[in-house]
């Protein structure tokens, strides 16, 4: 290594996780996003009008475009061939106008408008897509919901533009370095955003006693003005590494069909992206229902006082970054054992002590919190260990495993509990908890892998064709599990008394097809020597 070469950004391993920080903060405002309306499902219906059909077919509109005008595909062309910075500005500005127009959607102004009434008189037959049973509209969805889809189609392009552009900067600041670590940090943060959006989306939307989810909204619109503020600076600190390195964003071969080719000729890609779109459909589909599902389940009393008052979310929020910071923070203490020990005491503690608050403040969102909260912990752990140890394709495995178990808990252990406030609490709480682990495994073993499979040159196209047959399944299921939902309960059934049983078994179904996808990856990967079970760092 030549001195020019030690004195550029991404040899300094401060700058690198800055420059991981940057993508990550992006991300995790991104993931607020995504699920801003998940914990208030309840809400949508009784002042918006939106049933678990329009809920679930609004929720699945966000990869439309994606799948059916292949934009991920398009966006992983742009990605190889404008480069990480570009893309990651552009995915940025994307995901914020799509916000805007499903904030307008939800917010009071556009309940009267002509807009509205137009939008209920059209759009309710789609040609082609209509005969397909593909439409992301249908006869009889409340208007807003329609246009709240259209803008969360746009805000899905610009957020898995952002997911394979991240994906992409951090190979190219880690590449033989700690991949799968900082691929795994990267997530770990990012997923944080699903706690702070359970608990703070409520927040908003009953803010000073009155209800208006427009609020949750435009909270959720800030922070993705703030993910473009952290996709800029990474634009002038990545354009800063290249001129160092002499490397070019561009690329000088342009972008050729049969490199897509070259990729789908791939075994062991095709196993990779069927178990991602097979495992993702069972997690963040689920996620969108997973308040109302433990608010149908669980026996909950409201707290009263403090424990109803609005300071205790940001108490308890408090607890859940001490939780997630002493947790994180504990994996790269490798000299200090008192330490590194001391730390993972406080955050068992501090994660106890928030357990309890969301038991006394009785709210279905502030329990279901708690799901990334164990994958912030393990995962850099996880990642870690692939990067030293390999075993990939093992993790793989084992994420499905406990995936189908979390589901199955769901959907036949946790109703038994129905009337023990204390036992459903402690089962829903542990069963979340886990599931937050199995999440951790699969990503951290799973993308620092595509490397593996595919030259380096269309690596953009190929976390974008992974992309783009996960955003199949993410289209898919919360449909779906909408649709199951209206079929297997009787019409006005309320929304807390709905009987979730089997969309959970669907989704354990899931499951057990991943499990299965795993098992042979693991036997092709021994056969024909894919290196997924061999550590990144050699």
């Amino acid at each position: 290594m030549t001195e020019t070469t030690k004195q550029t950004l991404r040899d300094s391993a401060a700058m690198r996780w800055i420059a991981l920080l940057l993508l990550a903060l992006g991300m995790f405002c991104a993931y607020i996003f995504m699920d801003i309306l998940s914990p208030i499902k309840d809400l949508m219906e009784s002042t918006r009008g939106w049933d678990s059909k329009a809920f679930g077919t609004m929720e699945g509109a966000e990869t439309f475009l994606n799948v059916f005008v292949f934009f991920l595909i398009f966006a992983g062309i742009i990605l190889d061939k404008m480069g990480v910075r570009f893309t990651a500005v552009l995915s940025g500005a994307v995901m914020l106008i799509g916000g805007l127009i499903k904030y307008y959607a939800i917010s009071p102004s556009f309940v009267d408008s002509s807009l509205a009434q137009w939008f209920t008189d059209n759009l309710n037959y789609i040609p082609i897509f209509d005969e397909l049973g593909v439409s992301p509209f249908y006869r009889g969805m409340p208007a807003s919901a329609k246009v709240a889809a259209i803008g969360f189609m746009i805000f899905g392009c610009g957020a898995e533009m952002a997911g394979i552009t991240v994906s992409r900067g951090i190979v190219k600041w880690f590449k033989g370095r700690e991949t799968a670590l900082a691929m795994g940090s990267e997530m770990a943060l990012a997923r944080l955003g699903v706690a702070t959006c359970m608990i703070f989306s409520p927040y908003f939307a009953k803010l000073g006693g009155t209800v208006n989810v427009s609020r949750s909204v435009a909270f959720g619109v800030v922070l993705l003005c703030i993910a473009l503020i952290m996709f800029i600076t990474y634009f002038f600190m990545d354009r800063k590494l290249d001129s160092q390195t002499g490397e070019a964003e561009e690329k000088d071969d342009p972008f050729k069909v049969k490199d897509i080719g070259k990729i789908l000729s791939s075994l062991g890609f095709w196993l990779v992206a069927l178990l991602c779109v097979l495992y993702y459909s069972a997690i963040f589909p689920f996620q969108k229902y997973a308040v109302n599902m433990l608010q149908c389940n669980l026996t909950l009393t409201p707290g009263e006082g403090f424990w109803a008052g609005e300071s205790v979310t940001i108490v308890q929020y408090i607890i859940m970054l001490v939780v997630a910071a002493c947790a994180f923070s504990s994996n790269f203490i490798k000299k200090n054992k008192g330490l590194k020990y001391g730390l993972m005491a406080v955050a068992i503690v501090a994660l106890v002590v928030y357990c309890f608050m969301g038991f006394m403040r009785g709210t279905a969102e502030t329990i279901f919190a708690v799901f990334p909260l164990l994958a912030v912990a393990i995962t850099p752990i996880l990642g870690n260990y692939v990067d030293h140890k390999g075993k990939a394709a093992t993790m793989l495995v084992a994420g499905s495993f406990l995936l189908i178990l979390c589901h199955l808990t769901f959907a036949f252990i946790l109703p038994l509990f129905k009337g023990s406030a204390v036992g459903g609490t402690v089962v829903a709480y542990v069963t979340i908890l886990v599931l937050g682990a199995s999440f951790s495994l699969v990503p951290a073993a799973l993308w620092p892998s595509v490397p593996k499979l595919v030259d380096e040159k269309i690596i953009g196209s190929a976390y974008a064709l992974i992309f783009w047959i996960q955003n199949i399944g993410l289209w898919l299921f919360p449909i779906l599990i909408g649709n199951v939902l209206t079929s297997t309960n009787a019409p006005g059934t309320a929304p807390d008394e709905l009987n979730y049983t089997w969309a959970l078994v669907m989704l354990a179904c899931l499951g057990v097809a991943a499990l299965l996808i795993g098992l042979y990856l693991k036997v092709v990967d021994k056969k024909k020597h894919l290196g997924l079970e061999e550590p990144n760092i050699k």
